[in-house]
């Protein structure tokens, strides 16, 4: 359904990395699940109160959540889509992360309600009438949210949106936690055992499981989360294509939001090569990264000694040393200055977040190390973190 609309209303529809096609996508979904959650509450309210239901009831005005969520999804996926301005020269991406946090806390929040009205029901337990109409109404509601589940996962696929795999989330919490109802309710009808708030409690806690869950995925782009391996790796498998760039580092990704993403890096680039023409290089590099990868990019250049041995095997020695304090360090930015009565090896060194040792102790084993070797040497340290 959901791709038979998409061609008649969204222009390119097929072009997902197009910011105005993913924002289209999200206002198409949104309006969708609004219509399904407000029929699914209209029919489930009803088959609650003929069946006298708590956790019917509570499933019926999960829906009604629902549909908020999904006028939630749709206004996000709008406002997202907002050009930049003066006092949002990024744009408004982050508002997509924003929602789907916003769809989280929904889903919180109906969890407790639930908590609520199932502890009521275990106190004061009431018999359930099971018709053939309820059963048929919760069944074929499991089978829509399911629905609305595999179309809304899709396309969160599709678009790369956590905000629409939160939603996702929503639909098979709710078909499962409406599965759990139909089973209450089933031996509720056939044994007369009252469990339906205890069932309920069951299912709350699911709910609240999940929107935790999808709280975290919303959170932790805004908080600024690594990027994925294949991203980085494709990134430096670009840059290192062009034979005036011998490696990079100090790579760090910026995202504004889905189809808004700044990288900045350090290009090493042969000292010996003219400044010029290297320059342009970079140039070209920075200009065509955007077209290849969808991202803007801003590279500084490191000139570093090619072709001299007795630096290469000074940088070995170094990279030596800096795994002997840790195995996970590495360097880069190497260089070797020699003057009248000491050289100086200057370089930086790339420690994980979860080394045990302060910056400072890292920089004094190092430092020391150096200078413990033959000749007069003096290191000159900085420490790096890992930002991809």
């Amino acid at each position: 359904m959901i791709g038979i609309l998409a061609k008649m209303f969204i222009k390119d529809y097929a072009n997902t990395s197009n910011t105005r096609v993913r924002h289209a996508y999200g206002v198409l979904c949104g309006a969708t699940g609004v219509f399904f959650n407000i029929i699914l509450f209209a029919i489930k309210l009803v088959a609650g109160y003929i069946s006298g239901s708590v956790a019917i009831v509570a499933d019926a005005f999960n829906n009604l959540s629902d549909a908020g969520s999904s006028i939630v999804t749709m206004v996000g996926f709008k406002m997202a889509g907002q050009k930049p301005d003066p006092e949002h020269p990024f744009g408004h991406g982050r508002i997509e992360y924003v929602t789907g946090l916003i769809i989280s806390m929904l889903i919180i929040l109906m969890g407790f309600e639930l908590v609520k009205s199932s502890v009521e029901k275990i106190i004061h337990p009431e018999k359930i009438v099971l018709t053939p109409a309820v059963a048929a109404i919760l069944l074929i509601s499991i089978v829509v949210k399911l629905y609305m589940y595999f179309y809304n996962n899709g396309t969160g696929e599709k678009i790369s949106s956590a905000a629409m795999k939160a939603v996702a989330l929503d639909s098979f919490t709710d078909s499962v936690a409406t599965l759990v109802v139909l089973a209450c309710a089933l031996i509720s009808h056939y044994t007369g055992l009252m469990i339906d708030g205890w069932c309920g409690l069951a299912v709350s806690a699911f709910v609240l499981y999940a929107g935790f869950s999808a709280a975290k995925d919303t959170i932790d782009p805004l908080l600024g989360s690594k990027p994925s391996k294949e991203y980085v790796e494709a990134i430096e498998k670009f840059v290192t294509s062009y034979d005036d760039v011998i490696g990079i580092h100090d790579l760090v990704i910026h995202d504004y939001g889905p189809g808004r993403t700044m990288i900045s890096l350090h290009a090493e680039v042969p000292a010996n090569r003219n400044i010029i023409d290297v320059h342009d290089t970079i140039d070209n590099i920075e200009r065509r990264i955007n077209a290849t990868l969808g991202c803007s990019c801003v590279i500084h250049m490191d000139p570093v000694v090619v072709n001299d041995e007795a630096t290469e095997r000074m940088k070995r020695l170094c990279m030596l040393i800096a795994k002997s304090v840790d195995e996970s360090f590495t360097i880069h930015d190497f260089r070797m200055v020699k003057g009248p009565s000491h050289t100086n090896l200057i370089f930086d060194v790339v420690a994980p977040f979860d080394c045990k040792l302060s910056e400072e102790e890292i920089r004094n084993t190092i430092c020391a190390k150096i200078e413990s070797l033959p000749g007069n040497h003096f290191g000159v340290v900085d420490i790096d973190r890992p930002y991809c």
